[in-house]
């Protein structure tokens, strides 16, 4: 058998599609609200460093504004003029410091720290950002003011804005995914019912189910009016069928039984002929072959009449009976035809049921047949019986060859053959035996399974529900009909 290599599609294309929606409406919001985040982190990162600046070049002008330097003689520059650098400094917790021209220190808020020499821009000294000032009193000496606060709290600030920015990006993601998955279920909640009613339909293989018609008018709505149209043609070429299949059984049925009437009639007066003995020999040969061919196309009429009372689903007549003893009569039947082989029984009686004992010998005498056929001389075949809680379970077993791979599945269905190393049976057989059997065994509510045997060769098993009556009445029906175990 040739195997036809599946294409793998890509990881995205085998999730279900409700996720799909989802990830790709989670991923196109993600996508937004990182570009927005990212302007947006930028702008506010840039206006508050910005008012931070401000507020220190405003301080420090207006802390320059207030300072006036003098010349000392005996000091030299002094700062004669100043508002309270402790008091103008605590609320911001910053540091100041007010320098002569030459940038040496003249007055400070903390002597011990250092803000670097006196330059443009806001440099950061030591975790301060630092606002140099010049004196611009008119009566002043040259000097610089120097203003410093600590960055941290604005780099806190970015960092908590980034941070927001940061937990907005994901808290709408995942509300994005959430929002996709729900819109997505509601979407598919249609596609979900079509799908249950498709899987109802394969179960129950009943195409006459209608598809509800839709409120809406979009894809879906067509989809389900498509669906449904093509489960009505369905349900009309099924029905077609049936019915032709139904007269095909009925005519079939009724041709088997109208050919037993002149086949039987063939046969009695070829029976006579040959029982007569006259004529010459090569007359007496051409009577002995042509009884012998009408008997096989008896046999082959048999069947296919007995396969067409199944097919129509024709009941034949029933009645109490012990299957014990008709496996009996069976097995009896076929030990002639058995050559070198050996047959064994092990039967458990009595086992009571009601059913047509033409056909369950039929189907007994079937199995062993088949199992005389296909195996070789010094084969045992074992016929077994026995009570099996409710059922009967009947069982045919062999030592032989076993069945074939290539028909192991297919070993009831019809006109499937398998090569037997012998012909004892009398002739390659037609097909027909091993589908009778399960064609009965079906009729009689029961079950077949053909499989390997424990010593190699195949086993059939039957199953066949009990009546639950009493030993007496067993012996009793047993009685009545003395001949029930052998084939009419």
């Amino acid at each position: 058998m040739k195997w036809v290599a599946r294409r793998r599609l890509p990881l995205f294309e085998r999730i279900p599609v409700r996720w799909r929606i989802a990830v790709t409406t989670a991923g196109l919001t993600l996508l937004i609200l990182v570009v927005f985040a990212l302007v947006l982190g930028q702008v506010v990162g840039n206006r508050i460093r910005n008012d931070f600046r401000d507020e220190l070049q405003s301080a420090a002008r207006s802390l320059a504004a207030e300072t006036k330097v003098q010349a000392d003689p005996v000091s030299g520059p002094v700062v004669t003029r100043s508002p309270d650098l402790r008091a103008f400094a605590l609320p911001e917790d910053a540091q100041i410091k007010i320098l002569d021209q030459y940038g040496r220190p003249l007055a400070g808020t903390n002597p011990g720290i250092s803000l670097g020499a006196p330059s443009r821009g806001m440099p950061t000294v030591g975790g301060l950002s630092v606002v140099t000032e010049p004196i611009r009193a008119s009566d002043s000496l040259p000097g610089y003011v120097q203003y410093a606060r600590p960055n941290e709290g604005v780099n806190e600030t970015v960092a908590r804005v980034w941070l927001f920015l940061g937990a907005g990006v994901l808290g709408g993601t995942l509300l994005a995914m959430l929002a996709g998955l729900a819109v997505a279920d509601r979407a598919m909640r249609p596609i979900k019912s079509l799908t249950g009613l498709a899987r109802q339909i394969t179960s129950t293989r009943d195409p006459s189910k209608r598809i509800p018609a839709p409120p809406s008018d979009d894809e879906v709505g067509e989809l389900a009016r498509t669906l449904d149209g093509m489960l009505q043609a369905l349900d009309e070429a099924r029905s077609e069928r049936e019915q032709s299949l139904e007269r095909q059984r009925e005519f079939v049925a009724d041709a088997s039984h109208e050919l037993r009437t002149p086949l039987t009639s063939i046969q009695a007066n070829l029976e006579l002929l040959q029982a007569a003995g006259t004529g010459s020999d090569d007359d007496r040969h051409t009577v002995d072959s042509a009884l012998s061919s009408t008997k096989r196309m008896s046999g082959l009429v048999a069947d296919l009449l007995l396969l067409a009372r199944a097919d129509a689903g024709r009941r034949v007549a029933r009645t109490d009976l012990d299957l014990a003893r008709i496996a009996a009569g069976a097995l009896e039947e076929v030990e002639p035809l058995a050559g070198e082989r050996r047959l064994e029984s092990r039967l458990e009686g009595p086992l009571p049921l009601r059913g047509n004992p033409d056909e369950l010998h039929r189907m007994i005498r079937n199995l062993l047949e088949n199992s005389v056929r296909h195996t070789p001389d010094k084969t045992t075949v074992e016929l077994t019986a026995r009570r099996n809680g409710n059922e009967a379970l009947l069982e045919v077993v062999d030592d032989g060859p076993g069945i074939p791979e290539a028909i192991e599945k297919q070993v009831f269905d019809r006109f499937v053959r398998g090569d037997g190393p012998s012909d004892t049976a009398g002739g390659g057989g037609s097909g027909l035996g091993l589908a009778i059997v399960r064609a009965v065994v079906e009729s009689h509510g029961g079950s077949v399974s053909a499989g390997p045997s424990t010593y190699g060769g195949a086993r059939f098993s039957i199953r066949l529900p009990l009546e639950e009556v009493s030993a007496r009445e067993v012996e009793e029906r047993a009685t009545a009909r003395p001949d029930e175990g052998r084939k009419l």
